[in-house]
């Protein structure tokens, strides 16, 4: 197979046991909070971490005991990692004199780099005269140049604002688009991982909690662990006992049911009554947090229907929105 495999790997800090596929011309999304082992794992790909167990396999090749150089892999990094005292031109072409291309080829192959990512009006300029986003254009350059069977980004936008986030997101899942490469691309950002992913792999203490589109990750997380993380406020994980509270049907069993906060609904006539202990107004989105059995909850609704806090409110949900899942975190299939 081409693209990326990673059969049981560990490593000796934060990864434990990792299977995973990239096909080749996939995007693939690593999503986790800090210490998941994220960076690990690419560091593992690239060869900058060694493997105490398993293998790494890219483009067909075992390549888990050879040096990074002979793994034809592009990293990306979070500090665009520019040399300050050189041109853009020469930050893109260093690879490849440093691999004795000649100096006309890697001329024709920097600039065609520049041209695709949109930075070759900047190739006389230094990394000091670039703002971020152009910085960040000249390091996705200086990847692209070397034709490798995969590019390694490692939280490549968290350092930009979040217009500019916003912007380079799309400039670079068009990118990806256009030329169709291998990309592993790691973040802690929920919202860029649905949005820049053909799937997601979410980490969590060095293992791979689930792996899927956007759309199965969102809309069937097979831990409460990936429930509550994917999903901004986050999803409402209950007793089932609350169950006939919100107007659900009974919940039989020891078990938790998870609720995302937009399937929350205020003002329901067969829900029950909670008190509302906090609002926050986002926009033309308010997320109402309020009390009911001893618990709380929080509702998404329009900024411009949003109640008072201190009001009293009914709630209830539901049945086709709610996720079961186990004391222990597994999901399990509705009563």
């Amino acid at each position: 197979m081409s693209g990326v495999r990673v059969d049981d790997v560990h490593a000796a800090h934060g990864v434990r046991g990792i299977d995973l596929s990239v096909a080749q011309g996939e995007l693939l999304v690593v999503l986790g909070p800090s210490g998941a082992g994220k960076t690990t794992l690419l560091r593992l790909i690239a060869g900058l971490a060694p493997a105490t167990r398993g293998r790494v396999l890219i483009a067909g090749r075992d390549v888990t005991r050879l040096r990074p150089g002979r793994r034809n892999v592009s990293m990306v990094f979070q500090s665009y990692a520019l040399f300050p005292h050189l041109t853009v031109a020469q930050n893109i072409d260093f690879g490849l004199l440093v691999r004795d291309t000649s100096k006309a080829a890697a001329r024709a192959r920097t600039r065609k780099a520049a041209e695709t990512v949109g930075c070759d009006h900047l190739l006389d300029r230094r990394p000091w005269q670039l703002s971020g986003g152009e910085r960040q254009r000249v390091a996705l350059a200086r990847a692209l140049v070397r034709e490798p069977d995969v590019f390694l980004l490692d939280e490549p936008l968290s350092n930009l604002d979040a217009e500019l986030r916003v912007e380079m997101r799309a400039e670079l899942r068009a990118l990806h688009d256009r030329i169709g490469a291998t990309m592993v691309h790691v973040t802690h950002d929920q919202t860029e991982a649905l949005v820049l992913g053909d799937r997601i792999a979410v980490l969590r203490d060095g293992r791979v909690e689930q792996v899927g589109t956007p759309d199965e990750i969102w809309r069937t997380p097979v831990t409460s662990f990936v429930a509550r993380f994917v999903g901004s406020p986050p999803m409402n994980l209950l007793p089932g006992g609350l169950a006939a509270e919100l107007g659900l049907p009974p919940v039989e069993g020891d078990r938790l049911i998870g609720v995302r906060p937009e399937a929350v609904w205020l003002g329901a006539a067969n829900g029950g009554e909670a008190v509302v202990t906090r609002v926050d107004v986002i926009g033309s989105d308010a997320h109402v947090y309020v009390e009911l059995g001893g618990r709380s909850i929080v509702a998404r609704v329009a900024a411009d229907d949003r109640p008072a806090a201190g009001a009293k409110v009914r709630v209830a949900v539901r049945p086709g929105d709610v996720h079961h899942f186990a004391t222990t975190g597994e999901r399990v299939a509705p009563p």
